[in-house]
């Protein structure tokens, strides 16, 4: 909602303020547009394969609704992992394995369809917790497991920030190929006189206006709030490994959820006793 009412507010400062003292229809240069907007789209293709590309799509989409992070979700995972936990104390730690073999279809984890919308927390939490019911791999070497983990899914995650940030720094240059095209079609028409050239040149110009307001404007803040998101939905990962390696040291259940718990960023951070009071229920 935010990113949308962001866009108006820039789309209505320029053209608002151009508007006072120029023509509008000047601005409308769809050669310029095509140009731009073509070379932009077509650098981003050559630069990264459709798997990145569908990255990129994935983000801009959730830039436009928020990441998938709230304090009513991160509750739901502390009761879910909470539960999990007191089940593996009460049932030996064998009595997970049909859980984390099928979440979807687990009496635990299939009552949070919060966290099963997380396909990457779900594969981690469910992953690491075959490593532990296995009963073969220490502590500290399970968080160093964890560890491996969580950098390649970060890796991964920064994929599409980091297109956006690269097809932003791009653009003003784009424009300047704008320009430049509309320069050498102004120089062919010189003997048009000096009305014609003007406007040619005009045109020519807007080109690197657009460059430089996509790149400002537009897709450097787009870069900005999908990586933002990643954040705090890596977050949530963290906040799982928190838990599970408490788990894993042999801490009790309501132990391990307050170490997943203080791992929560404090926006989105359930207190102790709302986290007391999830538990209870």
């Amino acid at each position: 909602m935010f990113v949308i009412i962001g866009f108006v507010v820039v789309i209505g400062s320029v053209i608002g303020g151009f508007s006072i003292h120029g023509d509008l229809a000047t601005l409308f240069q769809p050669t310029e547009f095509i140009i731009i907007g073509g070379a932009a789209i077509g650098g981003v293709i050559i630069g990264n394969t459709p798997t990145n590309l569908k990255a990129v799509i994935a983000g801009l989409l959730k830039s436009l609704k928020g990441a998938n992070v709230s304090k009513k979700a991160y509750l739901d995972l502390l009761q879910m992992l909470y539960e999990l936990f007191q089940y593996a104390k009460r049932e030996g730690l064998i009595a997970l394995e049909p859980h984390v073999e099928a979440p979807e279809s687990s009496s635990i984890i299939s009552r949070y369809p919060s966290f099963l919308s997380n396909k990457i927390a779900v594969d981690f939490l469910c992953d690491t917790l075959k490593i532990v019911l296995s009963g073969g791999v220490p502590a500290h070497d399970l968080d160093d497991l964890m560890e491996l983990d969580l950098e390649a899914i970060h890796e991964e995650e920064a994929t599409a920030p980091g297109i956006l940030q690269t097809l932003a720094d791009s653009l003003p240059g784009l424009g300047i190929v704008a320009a430049v095209l509309g320069i050498i079609t102004t120089m062919s028409a010189i003997n048009e006189g000096a009305e014609a050239v003007g406007a040619k040149v005009a045109g020519a110009l807007v080109g690197t206006f657009l460059g430089v307001l996509l790149a400002y404007g537009f897709t450097s803040p787009l870069a900005s709030i999908v990586g933002q998101n990643v954040a705090k939905e890596h977050k949530y990962v963290l906040c799982i490994k928190a838990a599970l390696l408490s788990f894993a040291k042999g801490a009790p259940a309501s132990v391990a959820i307050e170490y997943g718990r203080r791992a929560i960023d404090p926006e989105h951070r359930p207190t102790f006793k709302e986290t007391e009071e999830a538990m209870k229920r």
